[in-house]
Formats: structure tokens, C-alpha cells, sequence
């Protein structure tokens, strides 16, 4: 099994931290505060979980997920992440967040951000594209007929792998879009972004649940 680090412990980090130990996978949690305020969802995880500083999860996770506002990109160490595989989760909406001089004025690409701040990192772009109450609830067995299909992306192919193979352990298939820039096709408002939302119900209602072939058409209408 896997040892998962996690620099953001809140909705999307939480969750997956959740569905992690209960897939048997061992966990690191941080956040942008002291290890002891995640006191509470260490002590509902379990035995399998421990609070570690941000530095600290970096280091001892063998796959690590960034769940963080955009804004705080600065605030994930590099040094310890060197030659690790990454998952950005990251969603920039400016909005809500704030804005990214770096997006806004150097050009460069929301998709591509944690990439160039982590540049001796397998940067693999996943859980973007589902709401954390979803994410908790869709999961199923491996060869379910209702079985989600979520998008990924990233320019090394090993770690891509890697990070199929543990979404496989966590009840979703993978569908592998290319390079990282491809992120772009289920970038927030694109229809593939938005694929398990119930257009009747948005948040508040169950997701739905997205196959491969459906995933791969609302890919599409992004290109």
C-alpha cells in the first residue's frame, strides 16, 4: 500500500484522506496551521493517520496530494518533493480565491503553475473535477456498471500510472487525457469539470455518476 501525504487537509484533502485509509493506504495530514488542529480527523481515521507538518507530509508521503488555495502555491515545499509524484487538485477561480499575479500577469497557465514552482516533481493533474461530497459517495468496486471515470493528466507517463493505480484503489477509473497542458479540457466551467453535477440539484443534489465514454464526449467539447 501507499503512503499518502497531504499539504491541505480540508474539503478535497480530507475527503481523499478518508477514502485513502479506508482503501488501506497510510496518511501524513498537514495544513497552513499547527498539526495539532487536525487533531479531530486524525483521531476519526485512525491508526493509519498521523498530523505531520507541511515539510513533514511532503517527506513522508510516496504520492503526495495539494489541496490548497491557488494563492498559497508558494507555501508547498519544493526540496522534499524532489522526484515525487504530485497530484494537483488545485481549481483556480479568482473570484472566490483571490488573484494570481502569476496568472494574471506573467501568463503563466493555471494548469501549469505547481508544475513550474515544483520543477523536479511528476506533477499529475487529478480530483479537479468533482465535488468533495461527490468524491466521498461515488466510489465503486473495480468493474461496477456505475462505476465513475474521473480525468487526468501530466507529462510523465510513470506517474501517471502510479496515480491510476491509486485512484483504481480508491473506487474510480482513470482516463489519462495526455500532457499536462490538456488539463486545460476539464479546466472550472468546462463541461467535463462539471460532469458530476446534477444540473437540477448542482450541489446540493447526489452526484451523478460519469463512465469513461461519457467522460471522453464532454472532453471533447472543451477541444
Amino acid at each position: 500500500m501507499t503512503t499518502m501525504g497531504f499539504i491541505g487537509s480540508g474539503k478535497i484533502g480530507g475527503t481523499l484522506a478518508r477514502l485513502a485509509v479506508a482503501a488501506g493506504h497510510d496518511v501524513v495530514l498537514s495544513n497552513s496551521r499547527d498539526p495539532h488542529t487536525l487533531h479531530d480527523l486524525v483521531g476519526e481515521l485512525g491508526p493509519r493517520a498521523r498530523a505531520a507538518t507541511t515539510e513533514q507530509a511532503a517527506a513522508g508521503g510516496d504520492v503526495v496530494v495539494v489541496s490548497v488555495p491557488v494563492r498559497a502555491y508558494r507555501q508547498v515545499p519544493a526540496g522534499p518533493l524532489r522526484g515525487k509524484v504530485v497530484i494537483d487538485t488545485l481549481n483556480y477561480d479568482p473570484a472566490r480565491q483571490g488573484v494570481v499575479p502569476e496568472i494574471e500577469a506573467a501568463g503563466i497557465p493555471p494548469y501549469e503553475l505547481l508544475q513550474a514552482h515544483l520543477p523536479e516533481s511528476y506533477v499529475v493533474k487529478a480530483f479537479s473535477t468533482v465535488f468533495f461530497r461527490h468524491l466521498a459517495t461515488l466510489g465503486r468496486p473495480a468493474g461496477a456498471p456505475d462505476r465513475s471515470c474521473l480525468p487526468i493528466a501530466g507529462d510523465d507517463p510513470a506517474a501517471k500510472r502510479t496515480v491510476a493505480a491509486l485512484i483504481d484503489s480508491l473506487g474510480y477509473d482513470t482516463y489519462d487525457l495526455g500532457l499536462l497542458a490538456e488539463s486545460r479540457s476539464f479546466a472550472p466551467g468546462t463541461p467535463a469539470q462539471l460532469a458530476h453535477l446534477d444540473p437540477a440539484g448542482m450541489f446540493a443534489a447526489p452526484g451523478r455518476p460519469v463512465a469513461a465514454a461519457r467522460l471522453v464526449e464532454l472532453l471533447g467539447e472543451a477541444r
